[in-house]
């Protein structure tokens, strides 16, 4: 859990969070209303479409949901084989992953760049497994409102103070991403992956640098 998390490695939650929302806005612009991290919507959204008789929606949400899935095995898979060098081999390959849909976007279909940004939030959220953070949410933020939720009702009834601050600060990392996510692509477009792409590789050097599996 975050609560025992060193600082560097909370640090690192937020800034992984941060670079969700960012590139959840941007797919979420490109499809028009499906999210390449958060699954949830995605199943939401894929269910009543196919209730509905819109076939192809369901087929888009059921599509990214299976990529996503597929990314979080590839980050398992390639983690569990690091071993210690989980952290930076991990965001290692989510910045390669937003890197290859900054490079091809001018030219390639958009399922080619949902794709690449699907996998690469899925492989994210593999970066603490295996150690205790496990149970920090990157990519969606309902378990950590809860636990904000949580942590409010147990300062009001003698609990620790200020112990809800720390998921507070994890969710306003991700909207805080979706909003930079957003304005950077009304500003200009899918190049604004190159950033997301640089923030996964900065992330992987830091990565590096902390003790233990992240």
């Amino acid at each position: 859990m975050i609560v025992n998390a060193g600082r560097a490695t909370a640090t690192t939650a937020v800034l992984l969070a941060a670079l969700a929302g960012y590139v959840d806005a941007m797919g979420f612009i490109v499809l028009g209303g499906f999210f390449v991290s958060f699954m949830s919507g995605n199943s939401t959204r894929a269910a009543v479409a196919a209730v509905g008789g819109g076939w192809h929606p369901a087929a888009v949400g059921a599509a990214v949901i299976a990529l996503f899935v597929l990314g979080v095995v590839l980050g398992s898979v390639l983690g569990r084989r690091a071993a210690g060098r989980r952290g930076p081999t991990v965001l290692g390959l989510v910045a390669v992953l937003l890197a290859f849909a900054a490079v091809v976007h001018p030219f390639a279909p958009t399922q080619v760049i949902v794709t690449a940004l699907a996998l690469a939030m899925g492989v994210e959220n593999t970066v603490f497994e295996g150690s205790e953070q496990a149970s920090i949410s990157l990519t969606y933020m309902t378990g950590t409102l809860v636990k904000l939720g949580q942590g409010i009702g147990g300062a009001l009834t003698g609990g620790p103070r200020w112990g809800w601050v720390r998921f507070a600060v994890l969710w306003l990392g991700l909207v805080l991403g979706v909003v930079a996510g957003a304005a950077v692509h009304r500003w200009i477009g899918l190049a604004g992956l190159w950033l997301a792409a640089v923030t996964a590789l900065g992330l992987a050097v830091a990565s590096a640098r902390l003790p233990g599996p992240a």
